[in-house]
């Protein structure tokens, strides 16, 4: 990214939203106001134990959305049940900071959520009570970046918002600012 750049959802954090947040919550201090700290998308791929070319392109897929490279996660401890061994790789993740953080943020919310087939907005109970809300998604063609007839199976993944926030209610009116949309529940 380029000096001096700054992302539009962060110019927007800074100049209303901590306005915004501080008259809703009383913060005495601006740096009190909830914040974005990182967002983590994770894929699972079960079926990379059999085959390690399927995770080469679930990997090639998650850098072409985050424009950052994945690491492969690997599994903790075998499960006979699941035919899983340990240190096998079962997964690819990649962790957004800064101005990559909010440029995904802004892509999600205003170009992805929206080609969902029926949405209606996400779950408002997706918080985890410490103020980080998760989000599935069920095929990874919602995101333009990704051609349609190159995709050799369609994937999900999880998107994780990790906030600064205290509560759920915090996190939930930093995350609506922000311009996520939840479903009236």
């Amino acid at each position: 990214m380029a000096d001096g750049y700054k992302p539009r959802l962060k110019a927007d954090y800074e100049d209303r939203i901590v306005k915004a947040m501080t008259e809703k919550f009383g913060y005495k201090n601006r740096l009190e106001v909830p914040r974005l700290e990182k967002i983590v998308i994770n894929m699972g791929v079960g079926e990379g134990k059999e085959n390690p070319k399927i995770l080469d392109f679930a990997t090639a897929d998650l850098q072409t959305i985050t424009g950052q490279k994945p690491v492969i996660t690997r599994a903790k401890k075998s499960i006979a049940n699941f035919k899983l061994r340990e240190n096998v790789p079962i997964g690819c993740k990649v962790t957004l900071r800064g101005a990559r953080m909010y440029e995904f943020l802004d892509r999600l919310v205003n170009i992805a959520l929206p080609r969902v087939r029926d949405f209606k907005g996400v779950a408002p109970k997706a918080f985890d009570g410490r103020g980080n809300y998760a989000l599935g998604l069920k095929e990874q063609v919602i995101f333009p970046e990704i051609v349609y007839d190159r995709v050799d199976k369609v994937r999900g993944m999880d998107v994780v918002m990790v906030t600064s926030a205290r509560t759920d209610e915090e996190a939930k009116a930093l995350l609506t600012h922000l311009g996520v949309p939840f479903r009236e529940s």
